[in-house]
């Protein structure tokens, strides 16, 4: 007699869908999930659930139990910082007026990133951008794809290059709230608030500390150890930053599209041993991942 065995659980805890920078719907996205073995997923846009509907209608017939997710920005000693609120009550009034306000910042940035880009590039790129997102807020990403449809650029990274990367004409900073606001936000709406890829903020190892622990007194509870585009090195130093802390330990993938080698859905260095891990206190605790 065959036995049947208990399906892998394999947990991504961080991606992105058209609903704010990525290239997928959030129906889409949920499939690819799917079919690559993924069964917990948080689809956590940038400052916004609007994808979260789709991507829970899609959940059953791709085999993926969804977690309430999005990715938010704030601000720490000057620096963008992203917090990954997971878990959280969807239907909380004060949540949804937060997310509003993201929005409204978003939009601001929006208008400016296209006011200086159309003095050097091309009219009506807002308009372009907008569409490369479905209508909703374009990000960089999205003014990248407008500026190659647009023929000032080859492909997105020169559009980065020429025009969107660090100190170039698109380069504008949002008015974001302080970080401590954030995890208020995620913490009073009954989700977790979750340091987003650590590693990808450029910080010396003092530095890094210093905000992991502004983080957590802030009400941060845990930090993400394991996404993608790490090294070896990368994954122990935030596996201990973790354990001195006295955080949960956080994974995802940050997949944006398909096609990148280094960036797939479900695709995640497993968590160091003797960490806990943030799935295992939510409301409805998900158990030991293999993933």
């Amino acid at each position: 007699m065959n036995i049947p065995q208990a399906r892998r659980v394999c947990i991504d805890l961080h991606c992105h869908s058209r609903a704010s920078d990525g290239t997928l719907t959030p129906a889409e996205l949920v499939e690819r999930a799917g079919a690559r073995g993924v069964t917990h997923l948080a689809l956590t846009d940038h400052d916004t659930i609007d994808g979260l509907p789709e991507a829970a209608g899609a959940a059953s017939a791709a085999g993926v139990t969804m977690i309430n997710g999005v990715e938010l920005s704030c601000v720490w000693k000057s620096q963008t910082i992203h917090v990954v609120g997971l878990d959280f009550d969807v239907e909380s009034t004060a949540f949804l007026q937060a997310l509003a306000g993201q929005h409204d910042n978003r939009w601001r940035r929006a208008r400016t990133i296209a006011e200086r880009l159309e003095r050097v590039c091309v009219p009506g790129l807002l308009e372009l951008a907008t569409a490369q997102a479905g209508g909703d807020v374009p990000g960089r990403p999205h003014f990248a794809r407008a500026l190659v449809e647009s023929g000032v650029v080859k492909d997105q990274n020169q559009a980065f290059k020429r025009y969107l990367g660090a100190g170039k004409p698109g380069d504008v900073k949002a008015f974001w709230p302080e970080i401590d606001t954030v995890v208020g936000w995620i913490t009073r709406a009954g989700g977790v608030a979750v340091l987003a890829h650590p590693r990808k903020y450029k910080m010396t190892a003092t530095k890094l500390r210093s905000l992991v622990s502004d983080f957590r007194r802030s009400g941060g509870r845990g930090i993400e150890v394991s996404t993608s585009g790490q090294s070896s090195g990368d994954l122990g130093f935030l596996a201990e930053l973790c354990r001195r802390e006295g955080l949960l330990a956080s994974q995802g993938s940050d997949f944006h599209f398909p096609g990148a080698s280094w960036c797939e859905l479900g695709v995640i260095t497993p968590l160091p041993d003797g960490l806990s891990p943030v799935w295992h206190h939510f409301r409805q605790p998900v158990g030991q991942a293999g993933a």
